[in-house]
């Protein structure tokens, strides 16, 4: 990281320039936080799952099409992703009432809804990421309609892949949050791809068994075993070995 100059810092990462013109190092961090920064603290291992799980996953909606900045994971806690326009808009995509949508309108946590579906919110800390509308995202010029319908067209891919991804390894993805980004491709053509990352930072994920909460809700909630449940999901992910630690992920470059 030292040799190398340092673009952006969020709560959860690291940027860093890389290599090649066009490319960034993330690097994941053990901080935790919650509601907007307003609730800090250390996850033992965070970013080294988060990594890991990361890689996993962007691996995988490739193989199925989805474009992505994620190129490679480098070692144990950075990975070499492409240089986006970030667009300031997280999608939210909900399955099943929890969290702010629950309290927001009233819905027991944990009801089915009867089909997914997908918010909006700008992306501003010093806002706590208020909900928007389409019209808002034009009429502001964060994307245009082009950009809304491409970036929908994903996430509900996305949204399909990952749940048969995690009801195959006994969780339910309950909601999650995405974040897109512009590339300028080899034609000269404007794209919008995946960007940020894919972990239980960004996720609900729920034992389908006993319901009990695998994700960062642990760690707002103050549930305790937070270290143990981002563990579990990357056991359960298979990378992880059965009954090892974060400890046992050696710190060696992929391919």
């Amino acid at each position: 990281m030292a040799r190398r100059r340092q673009v952006y810092e969020g709560k959860a990462k690291v940027i860093f320039e890389g290599p090649e013109p066009g490319t960034y190092v993330a690097y994941f961090k053990d901080d935790a936080t919650a509601f907007n920064n307003k609730k800090r603290g250390t996850i033992t291992g965070k970013g080294v799952l988060n990594n890991r799980i990361t890689e996993f996953l962007m691996l995988r909606l490739h193989d199925i099409g989805i474009p992505t900045h994620f190129i490679r994971r480098l070692n144990m806690r950075e990975q070499l992703i492409r240089q986006v326009e970030i667009i300031p808009v997280e999608v939210i995509v909900r399955n099943v009432a929890a969290g702010s949508m629950a309290k927001r309108l009233g819905i027991p946590e944990g009801t089915p809804l009867p089909r997914s579906i997908v918010e909006y919110c700008y992306k501003s800390d010093e806002l706590d990421d208020p909900l928007i509308a389409e019209e808002h995202i034009t009429a502001f010029g964060w994307a245009n309609p082009q950009d809304i319908d491409d970036f929908m067209a994903m996430t509900l891919r996305i949204n399909d892949f990952l749940s048969g991804v995690f009801v195959a390894i006994g969780l339910k993805l309950v909601d999650f949050k995405l974040e897109f980004g512009r590339i300028v491709d080899e034609n000269g053509d404007v794209r919008v791809i995946l960007a940020d990352e894919l972990s239980p930072d960004n996720m609900r994920l729920w034992d389908i068994q006993t319901g009990e909460k695998m994700d960062k809700d642990r760690f707002r909630r103050d549930l305790g075993n937070v270290e143990e449940a981002y563990q579990e999901v990357a056991r359960r992910l298979g990378i992880l070995p059965e009954g090892a630690d974060v400890q046992s992920i050696r710190d060696e470059p992929t391919d």
